[in-house]
């Protein structure tokens, strides 16, 4: 099992990230800038050295010999002043006189050197030159100076400008790993405020004075309300599922113990009444616990998965072949108008619950002999389905009260557990549709719109 990542150890490499930064750039700006300082500062010396050179040159007149001692001596007294300095740098000087050369420090060197800043110095070590003329006496001074600015990548030169992050790099990581474990400290109070609640305690987190910590607190809350709602909910359908079953399964004991019994056993009228009343009650019981599960299928919350597009006139059609045996038997046509072919993203299975529960109802209210039209059609950006029968209707005073668990429209003969149109209307918000109901005394309609989505419509030929 992978050991889980450190927050704390994550920004403390964060921080030593940005000062070894930091230091990196400080060491380029540093070098950059003293390898200008260095080379400007050469070429100052230079040029005074080589004005210098030329004024103790002119004094001296055509003696040549005297020249080469007197600019021989000048060098090494250069030389001794910078010697305790471990100057490296060469230096080469060349005197003319009337064109003659007449002293070369160096001869070893080519005439023409790779001055500072030109293509050559990448490839060697670079060079400034100064030159100085006496129109009296005929002397041409020039003096290059090799310019000494390749230390700072020697060790030593890396060493001392490194020297001062390296030593103060523990006195910055100090305060940085005190601030760090002071800073997560709110997001451990979180933590141990979670830890210390009990199994059923989902009341909301106290808000978050910290800004960085309100997106948390707000998710952890809304997580938990979520979950206080579905505790609810499932609470609320173990109640209802218990307070709803409770008259089917005392009509199944009933009649089980009149059949038992020895004054039914002998009286075959009464036996078949029994064993009817038992057989309705296991019917009534069993469709309660279907209208139940649905009823909580249809509120259950949406998945984050995509829904799959469907066509919904083929679907409907298939919903309406499986009412086709019970219309049959009590007589009652059924229509399907369609304007054409549907595609929508729908959940299947709450779609199924919406129109099973839709059809039977129209089909359980309609008198013998009716006709129930049920039609599909373009509605804006969605589609529309109508469900209409020649029932009774319902009052308009009581068609938002239908929608309750469990309610039942007073004086109904037909049997039902009140749970169809709450089953429809909570399929159709899962589908992102509204359902409504109109009744004008001669039947009822129900209409749901199903909003939210683009359908895609194809005109059958």
């Amino acid at each position: 099992m992978n050991k889980p990542s450190s927050l704390f150890r994550r920004l403390m490499l964060g921080f030593s990230a940005v000062i070894a930064l930091v230091a990196l750039a400080g060491f380029t700006y540093v070098a950059v800038e003293a390898k200008i300082t260095q080379r400007a500062r050469t070429a100052s010396e230079n040029a005074a050295h080589t004005r210098e050179v030329l004024l103790h040159l002119a004094e001296i007149g055509d003696d040549r010999a005297r020249m080469q001692r007197a600019a021989a001596m000048l060098e090494a007294v250069r030389r001794e002043m910078f010697r305790e300095l471990d100057y490296h740098s060469r230096v080469r000087l060349r005197v003319w006189q009337h064109g003659a050369l007449v002293y070369n420090s160096l001869p070893d060197l080519p005439d023409l050197l790779p001055e500072a800043g030109s293509a050559e110095a990448g490839k060697a070590n670079a060079w400034v030159n100064a030159v100085e003329r006496d129109a009296t006496s005929g002397l041409v001074v020039e003096r290059s100076h090799e310019v000494d600015d390749e230390w700072m990548l020697s060790f030593s030169g890396v060493s001392f400008l490194l020297s001062s992050t390296i030593f103060s790099l523990p006195l910055l990581l100090l305060p940085a790993w005190l601030i760090v474990g002071i800073g997560l400290q709110p997001l451990r109070s979180i933590a141990e405020q979670i830890e210390s609640r009990a199994v059923s305690d989902l009341t909301a987190l106290p808000d978050s004075q910290y800004r960085e910590l309100s997106p948390l607190v707000d998710a952890i809350n809304r997580l938990m309300m979520r979950l206080s709602q579905r505790i609810e909910r499932e609470h609320e359908f173990l109640t209802d599922a218990a307070h709803e079953l409770k008259t089917p399964l005392a009509a199944i004991q009933i009649n089980a113990h009149l059949l038992l019994s020895r004054s039914v056993a002998d009286n075959p009228a009464r036996s078949a009444e029994a064993g009817q009343g038992l057989r309705d009650g296991v019917a009534r019981a069993t469709h309660m616990v279907h209208q139940l599960l649905a009823f909580e299928r249809a509120r259950a919350e949406p998945s984050a998965e995509p829904l799959p597009l469907t066509e919904l006139s083929a679907f409907v059609r298939s919903r309406l072949a499986l009412a086709v045996p019970l219309a049959m038997q009590r007589g009652i046509e059924i229509e399907f108008q369609a304007e054409g072919e549907c595609r929508m993203a729908v959940h299947v299975e709450s779609m199924a619950a919406l129109l099973d529960n839709l059809i039977s109802n129209a089909v359980k209210y309609s008198p013998e002999h009716g006709r129930i039209v049920v039609g599909l059609a373009v509605a804006g950006e969605g589609c529309q389905l109508t469900i209409s029968d020649q029932g009774p209707g319902i009052a308009q005073a009581l068609q938002q009260k239908v929608f309750e668990r469990f309610y039942r429209v007073p004086g109904q003969e037909q049997s039902g557990s009140g749970l169809g149109l709450a089953i429809a209307e909570r399929a159709a918000e899962r589908n992102q549709g509204s359902i409504a109901l109109s009744s004008d005394g001669n039947g009822l309609t129900v209409t749901v719109e199903f909003r939210g989505q683009v359908p895609h419509f194809y005109t059958s030929s």
